[in-house]
Parts: C-alpha cells; structure tokens; sequence
C-alpha cells in the first residue's frame, strides 16, 4: 500500500473515531437531563446517534423500551439494521437499533464497521443505566456495586468501558494519569496505590542524592478509579477524564510543532489533521492550548519572547490552519515567515481583539496574501550554484555598491526549483490579474532594534497578460528582492547594529494591491505611513503621543521613501486640525505634484504629475474631492457640488476633505494607540 493510501486510511480513521466520541458524548448528555419527559430525552438521542456513524445522512435510529417506541420523523425501517439489546439488572427490556435508508458498501457487519458496533452497544448500555437510575431516582443515592448514581454521576464509567472497547491504549494512559493526580492530591494508601521503600543510605549532605521512598504499583482501572471516587466527585473524575482525551488527541499536533526537526510540510500534515478531527479547540486544557500556540508561533515567526509573550494570548490555532493554507515552502523545509509577516500578524490580531475601539476599527482589512518562507531564498541559491553570493556582505562597501547592479541580474536571469516554480502558478491562480505588490519580509526586518525599513526592495506588477508572462514577471520581481539582501544599504545597516554574521533569509510576501482601475492606470485613492509618536512638530500644541501621517496621491511609495523634489501631506490623528503649512502659497508649494501608478497597458509602475491624472480623468479618480482643493483668488476652498470642474488645472493636493469629512484620522489615531499600547513601543504602519 502505498504511503498516500496508507495516509488516507489513517486520516479516515480518525475522523471517525472522533465522531464516535461526539456521538458519545452528545448521548450522554441527554441523558444526564434526568428531569426532563421521557420523549424529549430520548429524542435527543436519537437526534445525536448519526453523527457517529460513516454515512448519518441515511441513519435511521430506533428506540424500544418495554411497549413504547421512539424514532424521528423521518424514520424508516429497511433491511440494513445493527441491533443492541437495552438490559436492565439482567433482564432484557427493549431495543436500540440503527437502519441505514439506502445501501452502503459491505464492511465489517453488512454495511456497518466493527467500530459502529462497539459504539451502538456502548449507547445501549448506557441507555440501560438510565432506565436503571431512572428506576431508582426517588432515592438518589449512590450504590457503588451497580455503578449507578444520580445527577448526571457515572457517566465517566461509560466513557471507560467505551475505551475499555475501542481504545486500550488510551485507556491505560488514562488510569496513568489518574495515579498520577491522587499521588499529587496526596494519597497514599500504601498497600492499594504505592509500595513504600525502606529509606537507606541516605546521607547528611544537601548536595546528596535523596533515597527512591515510593514505588509506583500496576493496578487495574478498576481499583486506581475506585480509589479516585475517595477524593473526588463524580463530575470531576468525568472532568478529568474528557480533558485527558482531548490532550491525547491534540498529542500528536503538541509532539509535531514541539520537535525541532519536523519540516513545515510535518506541521502542516498536522494540523490539517487536527482540522479534520473536528475538534474545538477553545475546549482544549489551557496549558495544551498555549502550548501548542507557543510552538506554532516559534516555528512559523521567530524566538522572540516578546512577540510570542503577547501574540500567543491572541492567537488560535485556526489561525495557522488558515496560515498554510497560503504558504510555498521547498521540500523538508524549515523556514519561517519573516519580520514584516509576523508584524502583520500580530497588528491584525491586536486589532481584532480590541474591544475599546472595537466600533471604530471593525472594518480594517489585510489584503489578501500569499507567503514564501525565508528559505526559499536559500533553495533558490542552491539549485543556481550562487552560494558564494553569502560572501559579499564582508567586502569593502564600495566593492559591494559596483558589484550590486551585477548581483541584480545574475539572480534575475536565474532559475526557480521546479516545485516553486508549481507554487507560485498556483499563487496565480488565487489572485487573478489584479496587481500585485512582491515584498521583502526579511528575519531581521521589522524586529526591535532593526526595522530596515526601506533597505529591502518591495516591487509592483500590474500582473496582465497572458498565464505564462504573467509568471515569468513575478519569478523575475521574486529574485530582485532576493537581490536586495545584498545591497549596499541592508549590509551597511547590518554592519552599524553588528548583525553581519547573523544568519540572514528572506521570505517574500506577495499582495494584492488594494485600488481601483482608473483609465489605463491603477491606483488606491491615497496611501501613506503613520507614526505613533510624532517627532516633528510644527505646533507647540501638538505633542508626541499625538502621532504623524504622510499621505500621498496613489500608491504610497513616495510616502515611504524622502524625495527632494516632492512633498507628503502631514497630519496629525491626535490634532487634525493644526496643518504644517498655513498660507496658501505654503500649501500650494508643498503639496504632493506627483502620483504614482501602474500602468495595465504598458505593464509598468509610472510616476505621472498630479495635473495630468486630473485632466485626463478628474471626477474618475477615486475620492478626488476628498484629497484636492481648489485655488479660488488668494485662498483655497473645498470643491462645492458638481459644479467645481477638479480638472481645470486649479487643483492642489490637501486632503482637507479626508481629515474633516471622512473617518480616517478618526480611526488612525486609535489604531496607532492600541498597536503602541499593546507591543509597549513607538510603531509605524504603512
């Protein structure tokens, strides 16, 4: 058989075990309702028994107790049937019964598994008990011989005798973990539980190894849990015993991302297989769930404790499933996301649980992404024999800016291993022809202590034309950022902080870039960067906390990057209201004079002038008369109406109508407090 099959059964096994489990207790938890009518329990079995069978759409169940009989409305006999025996202190007083309505494959008991089997007579024994306690609810009180006790008590008996059936193993670990607790809660009846040993030989020394006292015994489940029901309810042993199956069947996730060898694809393997399972992971024991999170967070972000410390009280589980989900990575890959990926991250998931601000920042969106781990970059290195590339970083800088522009071409005429080359076609696929944005999100990027910001390359595609060009651009945008590790600034900047002999990769996150079409151009109405703290105040009013945006027209690399021969709006969230520039001329002369765009006809990202958008296309531009004003004699007004033509040629970039008219700054400011609040230093978004 081969290994993908052998996979396969192992993935259907476990699904049904799992809803065998739910099935259990969803039956036990109906009959734990002992005060309700005898029709509204038993139709609350009825309704949880499919879920624990292969095929519950044509699950048909039946209930016989003495001379009633109870089934759903759909019910309908048919010739495929299981039936178990309701038995009552030895005698027989009624049936349960599951009819499948169409035919299913044989297996192990006609169309029914050996598993459905153990499981049906499980519920019937269970049923039995009920009738039984039910028989006996005047008195209440507890028999130990029957095993039978009131208010929802012993139902941890048929969970063991279900695993007693179907799961051994797990049961043993299960009575393992029960001597475990009564040994810490204190017993310590020798002659039932431990063995004591003589204590000899022990010595005076602190610094001496103490003497083995207790000798832990072998006893049956039956004795460790008779012992238990001495210091423990009935309910917490049931508590007990629920929280121990759900760690051994998140076990094998704990072990995949704890151990250090596992490759992505491992991890990756294991979580779509918790997936499957179907279990909620907000029932997990606390210590498990953070566990695992801590885990997941090391191996996909980095080691910093300061990110793990916060990220892994906002996290799920769900999380990285959906994480993967949009991932390449190369074969035993153990990669991880990169600086500028893990920020985003926990930006989004600090958002996401805000409830302060919760009304004002719901609408915040990420844009849809696709993530190449950081050591893509090392199997494209590889597979083109370019591994002496690593040595550049220890020439002299100028060496290393005349060879730069030769670093460029070298890895933008090189290949891409076959199965990234199958990733990122796939990649695509998902995002259609809209633009898209290729940015670095190198392991030192965006961490405390080394932002380089702007040392790495971040590349547009208009992303038109045919599959095969469409492709070929996006392998050529992927290895000039590549390119960019090896450029004089990021090694500049790597030699000032003492980081050159860091090992350094670089994953890629691919976007979609967020705007509209406009003509032959596309572009968001505006972009920017903001700043928490404000270290450029023009007003003695406007304080630190207070913030700063840059804005720009279009997209926002001009608000990234210093340009000597154009400006940015600035704002400030904490005080929309003081502007840098007071006189008309002042804004008229510092206002941004260019945009810049992508170009879907010629497939290239174009810087054109303000004046040119307007007059070709005025009213077409996105929110045009929330980001210009009009110059009307020796002063500046909003556009009024439909009557003001934005294309005239009188048009200045001032954003007055965004800051007073819309919600933005409104927004920014929060979002800039709770992301500076929660990760406890100044931040800058873009």
């Amino acid at each position: 058989m081969s290994p993908e099959r052998r996979m396969d059964d192992l993935m259907d096994s476990l699904q049904e075990r799992a809803k065998e489990l739910r099935c259990l207790y969803r039956v036990t938890e109906a009959l734990s309702k002992a005060d309700a009518p005898l029709d509204e329990i038993f139709s609350r079995v009825l309704r949880a028994m499919p879920d624990g069978w292969q095929f519950p759409g044509v699950c048909r169940p039946l209930l016989r107790v003495e001379d009633r009989t109870y089934r759903l409305p759909d019910f309908q006999s048919s010739p495929w049937m299981l039936r178990a025996p309701l038995v009552v202190e030895g005698r027989t007083v009624g049936e349960l019964c599951m009819y499948y309505a169409e035919r299913r494959p044989p297996r192990d008991e006609g169309p029914f598994l050996k598993e459905e089997r153990q499981l049906l007579d499980t519920l019937a024994d269970r049923v039995g008990l009920f009738l039984l306690q039910r028989e006996r609810a005047t008195g209440r009180e507890r028999t130990r011989g029957s095993g039978i006790a009131g208010e929802g008590e012993g139902d941890w008996r048929v969970v063991l005798e279900f695993l007693r059936r179907t799961d051994p193993r797990l049961l043993r670990r299960t009575t393992v973990k029960m001597l475990n607790l009564l040994r810490w809660k204190g017993v310590e009846e020798d002659e039932r539980l431990f063995e004591a040993e003589a204590e000899a030989g022990r010595g005076t020394e602190e610094n001496r190894p103490g003497p083995r006292t207790l000798r832990r015994a072998t006893l049956p489940t039956e004795q460790v849990f008779a012992l238990a029901e001495a210091v423990c309810t009935s309910q917490e042993i049931f508590g007990y015993i629920e929280m121990w199956m759900s760690q051994d069947k998140v076990g094998f996730l704990v072990d995949t991302v704890e151990e250090q060898s596992s490759s992505l694809v491992e991890i990756t393997e294991a979580l779509e297989r918790f997936q499957l399972l179907g279990m909620d992971e907000s029932e997990l024991p606390a210590s498990v769930h953070t566990t695992v999170l801590v885990a997941l967070l090391r191996r996909f972000f980095t080691d910093q404790l300061g990110f793990i410390n916060l990220a892994k009280g906002l996290s799920k589980v769900g999380d990285f499933q959906e994480l993967v989900q949009h991932m390449l990575y190369p074969p035993r890959s153990h990669g991880k996301l990169g600086g500028k990926s893990a920020g985003l991250f926990l930006a989004r998931k600090i958002v996401e649980s805000t409830a302060e601000y919760a009304s004002v920042l719901k609408d915040i969106k990420v844009p849809r992404t696709w993530y190449l781990t950081s050591d893509c970059v090392v199997a494209f290195v590889r597979y083109n024999n370019l591994d002496d590339v690593h040595d550049r970083k220890y020439l002299d800088l100028e060496q290393v800016r005349q060879q730069y522009p030769h670093v460029i071409q070298v890895f933008k005429s090189a290949a891409f291993p076959p199965e990234l080359v199958k990733g990122l076609s796939a990649v695509l696929d998902d995002m259609g022809t809209s633009p898209l944005i290729v940015r670095s999100s190198s392991l030192l990027e965006d961490r405390t202590g080394a932002v380089f910001s702007g040392k790495y390359k971040s590349l547009f595609l208009a992303n038109q034309g045919s599959k095969q060009e469409r492709l070929r651009a996006l392998q050529d945008a992927i290895a000039e950022v590549y390119a960019s590790m090896f450029g004089p600034d990021p090694i500049e900047y790597r030699a000032e902080r003492n980081l050159l002999d860091v090992h350094e990769e670089m994953g890629i996150m691919i976007q979609e870039v967020v705007g509209t079409r406009v003509g032959k151009y596309y572009m968001p109405a505006f972009s920017g960067v903001a700043f928490s703290n404000n270290e450029f105040r023009w007003s003695p009013r406007i304080k630190r906390e207070d913030g700063l945006v840059r804005l720009v027209p279009g997209l926002g690399t001009r608000a990234v990057d210093r340009l000597s021969d154009d400006y940015p709006v600035l704002l400030a969230p904490g005080q929309p209201g003081l502007r840098v520039n007071a006189s008309m001329d002042e804004v008229v002369r510092y206002s941004p004079k260019m945009v810049d765009l992508i170009n879907l006809e010629t497939n290239e990202f174009e810087t054109i002038p303000v004046s040119r958008l307007l007059e070709e296309y005025g009213e077409e531009v996105p929110l045009v008369r929330r980001m210009v004003s009009l110059i009307d004699g020796d002063r500046l007004r909003r556009p009024r109406g439909l009557t003001d033509d934005v294309s005239a040629g009188n048009a200045v970039v001032t954003f007055e109508g965004l800051a007073t008219e819309t919600t933005f700054v409104a927004r920014m400011a929060p979002l800039l407090k709770v992301l500076q609040d929660r990760l406890g230093m100044p931040v800058d978004v873009e």
